[in-house]
């Protein structure tokens, strides 16, 4: 019975199953897809900072460590420029102010040839004077009174600029004989001639000449070089009267017989002159350099000659 029993127990026969792993989910990609980008954002930065100038490299560092206080001052109104980490805008990191931000259309820059730039001044001012001198001869042919005194006035250019000399005639002379009273018809000529100088810009040197011929007294009295000096301020106060503003006459001189116009007869009328000399910006930047500035500002008194202006021969 016993056997039988051992016999009729059922079997049981266990199985073990083996679980498998619970789903994970896609997190983990994107992690590393996160990873990958940082990744490549350090080696663009990398690469950015390698490519990049010194200055560039300094100004971006700047801006990282106050970005704040660059952002709010870069307009220099408080408001700031947001779009530039640049004072002012723009795209040069090695600068702080001063740049053109972006999409404004910067201006060309010329450069200018210096030399190139005084030849043409030196060539305007030519032909000024050469107008001047045309001007001259236009105003003398259309006025009667100045008609006849045509013979006696000698226009020319000259390394100092236009000049404009009067010359005596034996039957017309400019003033009285050993005399500074200026004639009727040279201070009417005088006059007109002011009023053409004050139309150009330049500075105007008054001369005084005379002939050999010799004071009774001697040259230790009043000769001739006072007489040239006196004639030369004389025709100054003439050309005042006329219109020329007084801060245009740069000298005035007289030379006595020191500069001839007939040096082959130093008796001959013509040597008696007055010339006005319209200066070019080269010669009067000469006699600036050679006079004392106090000399050539003041003018002398009425009927005084030129003290200084009196050249030796």
């Amino acid at each position: 019975m016993a056997g039988d029993a051992k016999k009729l127990q059922p079997i049981i026969i266990k199985r073990i199953k083996k679980g498998g792993h619970t789903a994970h989910g896609g997190a983990w990609k994107i992690a590393y897809a996160d990873f990958v980008t940082a990744m490549m954002a350090f080696f663009l930065l990398m690469w950015l900072l390698g490519s990049t100038t010194s200055g560039d490299r300094q100004g971006i560092a700047d801006y990282f460590q106050t970005p704040l206080k660059l952002a709010l001052l870069s307009s220099g109104s408080g408001s700031g420029d947001s779009s530039s980490v640049i004072r002012g805008g723009g795209k040069d990191l090695t600068s702080s102010a001063g740049q053109v931000k972006n999409g404004d259309v910067e201006a060309p820059q010329k450069k200018l040839n210096l030399q190139a730039m005084k030849q043409e001044v030196l060539r305007a001012e030519a032909a000024r004077l050469e107008d001047l001198k045309k001007r001259v001869e236009q105003v003398l042919a259309a006025n009667p009174n100045l008609a006849a005194l045509r013979s006696q006035i000698k226009l020319d250019m000259t390394p100092e600029g236009l000049r404009i000399q009067i010359v005596d005639e034996q039957n017309r002379a400019m003033f009285d004989s050993g005399s500074a009273a200026v004639k009727s018809y040279m201070r009417e000529l005088l006059q007109e001639l002011a009023l053409l100088l004050s139309e150009v810009p330049n500075r105007i040197t008054v001369e005084g000449h005379t002939d050999a011929t010799p004071y009774s007294s001697g040259e230790r009295g009043y000769s001739n070089w006072e007489l040239s000096s006196d004639r030369a301020n004389a025709s100054r106060r003439e050309l005042l009267v006329g219109g020329l503003p007084d801060d245009r006459m740069l000298r005035v001189q007289g030379l006595a017989s020191s500069s001839l116009f007939d040096s082959s007869d130093p008796l001959n009328a013509v040597n008696r002159r007055i010339s006005i000399i319209v200066m070019n910006k080269a010669a009067e930047e000469r006699a600036l350099s050679n006079a004392p500035p106090d000399a050539l500002s003041n003018a002398p008194p009425d009927g005084a000659a030129v003290p200084g202006e009196v050249v030796s021969p």
